[in-house]
């Protein structure tokens, strides 16, 4: 049985400091850095990978010179206007999370168009964040929810909702920084609960095929637990999957969760029964 697809986030970071590096102008970098986005996801569909969400504009980001807002505006438009063709011919489905009413209406255009373009790609959902806080999202969500008991799943329908994304969009399993830089900076939050983590040095310009295939490879070292013990043939291993371990899997879901004294108390009956 072949595995899921793989969700891929990744923060691309570096644009401006590519271009001020060789003494050019910081939209140079932006452009640049479009290029990169076609080269990563043509790879992303030979390495197992079925969505890949990229950070491209954040909402704190309205906070750079209007300048540069406008440039980035101009090319977020321009590239969905002259790739909808390529995502169309690769089997590649765009889509942009993130709030549109602070956006220009042409771009908001632009958006529903290339979304409509493209629809039926099915080998690659790619997922371009623009005006995007995690944060203010599950705000949003929050409200909605309010007064109502709801299931991380049902909580998780109310935040896709919060940023035009979609309830059946798996969780994140790997997330890349590029630009040396080590944070998460507001991307997917709730998303990336347990996503692995990779951070590189390497500016987004510059970041291509190969390196993605090098954080693959790195990610597929990981020992991804969620949350549960280790594989091994010990006796811990086998106290894992007694009752009192599988009520705490319980724990915590919607109108089975037990609380916590009471799964306490069975771990120390069987502990004591031992």
């Amino acid at each position: 049985m072949s595995k899921p697809a793989l969700h891929l986030a990744i923060i691309m970071d570096g644009n401006g400091r590519w271009a001020e590096e060789r003494g050019w102008a910081r939209s140079r970098g932006h452009r640049a850095g479009a290029d990169a986005v076609q080269r990563v996801v043509r790879a992303a569909q030979d390495l197992g990978i079925g969505t890949v969400t990229l950070y491209a504009f954040s909402a704190d980001n309205w906070s750079r010179p209007e300048g540069e807002v406008r440039v980035l505006m101009t090319l977020f438009r321009r590239f969905l206007r002259t790739r909808v063709g390529t995502c169309r011919r690769d089997g590649v489905r765009l889509s942009v999370i993130g709030r549109r009413d602070r956006l220009p209406d042409v771009l908001v255009t632009s958006i529903e168009q290339a979304e409509e373009a493209t629809r039926e790609g099915g080998r690659v959902h790619l997922r371009l964040a623009v005006d995007y806080s995690s944060r203010d999202a599950m705000l949003l969500a929050a409200r909605w929810a309010a007064g109502r008991q709801l299931s991380r799943d049902a909580f998780g329908e109310l935040l896709a909702r919060a940023h035009h994304g979609e309830a059946t969009t798996p969780d994140v399993d790997l997330l890349i920084r590029t630009g040396r830089e080590k944070r998460l900076s507001d991307f997917l939050l709730w998303e990336c609960a347990y996503a692995e983590l990779y951070f590189t040095d390497r500016l987004w310009p510059d970041f291509t095929g190969e390196d993605l295939e090098a954080a693959m490879a790195e990610f597929r070292k990981r020992d991804r637990r969620f949350g549960r013990l280790p594989n091994r043939s010990s006796d811990e291993t086998t106290f894992a999957v007694t009752p009192a371990a599988a009520s705490i899997e319980d724990f915590g879901r919607g109108a089975e969760r037990q609380s916590g004294v009471a799964i306490v108390n069975r771990f120390d009956s069987t502990v004591s029964a031992r």
